[in-house]
């Protein structure tokens, strides 16, 4: 009977040990081709991501004495194909997966999480309901929703119930629940949305739908807006100032995106919108790593999309550093309620949803000599705990 005990002791010290020398795998699935614009918003996740994981590891690479494995897979843009990777990926004994940035993309994956019970971390989809209708336990989410965009977007357009608000944007999914969650926004300071214009992803011409936003408002009283809100179009913003929204006493507003959308914001100097983030707007040690190592290896201040890999690596290395293990409830127990540092500040998991709360934004344009793009300069930081974001789940 001992000898049989030594050996089951041998052979459980063994097992530990392999263990322990394995690495500790976590697969990112991104929209990486398939799209052009979600290719070059999955090149900065990526980027982002090791150099948070390069952060939050003091440039060893282990947490819990391992080395961590980040695998790279592509959805191509495909829901059958996004869920058949992160089965994979489970399969292959990856901890948790990190995906991905189409929300419809990402939520096809959920139920995948559910069905294998590991942790699916979400980011950088937007919308909503993957926090809400389409969420479930195994659900993280480090990445902002339209919720986040469009309270910020609310406090820098400074409404009040003189405030009439036209929207412009592309027909599809996320523009049109973006647009729902700025109705519900603007409720609080008495404003209205009072005219929609949707026309079809990389629309040639805006002229005929800005006409009929522009004819709509122009008879209203008070402060009228034009909200321009669009994910694949390339300089929408100067179509729409070359079709000229002052002959209908329309003010021009839009929220703060990425560098290369930038660009064609110069045409709107002084426009003030909500911002998730800029490498100039906020002041702190994180950031100021981020910026100093992306400048270093690849040239360029870091993006939008950056920051949102590297907040998803943070969380999950402080997860692992919690929990001190790998096991799915041992993780979802530390994770819930959990903060974790970011380029933009701390961020913390809410229990009830899983949902990270953060800053955000409101950040006016200015053009400068040498800078190809509108430098978004802060206004105000718009706290964590300003924000009413709705728990929409059924937990």
């Amino acid at each position: 009977m001992k000898r049989v005990l030594a050996a089951a002791m041998i052979m459980l010290g063994s097992a530990t040990a392999a263990t322990a020398s394995e690495p500790i795998k976590i697969t990112v699935i991104q929209d990486a081709t398939g799209s052009a614009v979600l290719e070059a918003y999955a090149t900065q996740v990526y980027r982002g991501f090791d150099l948070g994981i390069q952060w939050a590891t003091d440039g060893t690479g282990e947490v819990l004495g391992r080395k961590i494995e980040v695998i790279r897979k592509d959805t191509t843009v495909k829901p059958d194909r996004a869920r058949s990777l992160l089965a994979e990926a489970y399969e292959d004994g990856s901890v948790l997966a990190v995906g991905s940035t189409s929300s419809g993309i990402t939520k096809a994956m959920l139920p995948v999480a559910a069905d294998y019970e590991k942790i699916l971390l979400v980011a950088p989809a937007v919308a909503d309901s993957i926090t809400g209708a389409d969420w479930n336990r195994f659900i993280f989410k480090s990445s902002r929703n339209n919720s986040f965009d469009m309270q910020a977007q609310a406090v820098a357009m400074k409404l009040d119930e003189n405030t009439s608000i036209g929207i412009i944007g592309e027909d599809y999914a996320f523009v049109r629940d973006g647009a729902a969650a700025l109705k519900e926004a603007v409720k609080k300071y008495g404003a209205k949305v009072v005219a929609e214009e949707f026309v079809e992803v990389n629309a040639a011409d805006l002229t005929p739908a800005l006409e009929r936003l522009g004819q709509a408002m122009q008879p209203l009283p008070g402060r009228k807006l034009l909200f321009a809100y669009f994910g694949f179009l390339p300089n929408y913003m100067g179509k729409i100032t070359n079709w000229g929204p002052d002959r209908y006493g329309l003010e021009l507003t839009s929220i703060v995106l990425t560098l290369p959308q930038l660009e064609s914001f110069k045409v709107a100097p002084g426009m003030e919108g909500g911002a998730f983030y800029y490498y100039e707007l906020e002041n702190n040690p994180v950031n100021d790593w981020l910026v100093a190592e992306h400048q270093k290896q690849f040239g360029s201040p870091p993006d939008f999309f950056t920051v949102e890999g590297f907040a998803a690596a943070s969380a999950i290395v402080t997860g692992l550093k919690k929990a001190q293990s790998t096991e799915t409830e041992d993780l979802i127990a530390a994770m819930e309620g959990m903060e974790f540092a970011s380029p933009r500040g701390t961020m913390r998991f809410r229990p009830e949803d899983h949902q990270a709360m953060m800053p955000m934004y409101h950040a006016r344009l200015e053009n400068r000599d040498g800078v190809a793009w509108a430098v978004p300069t802060l206004v105000r930081k718009i706290e964590p705990e300003e924000f009413d974001i709705p728990i929409r789940n059924t937990r």
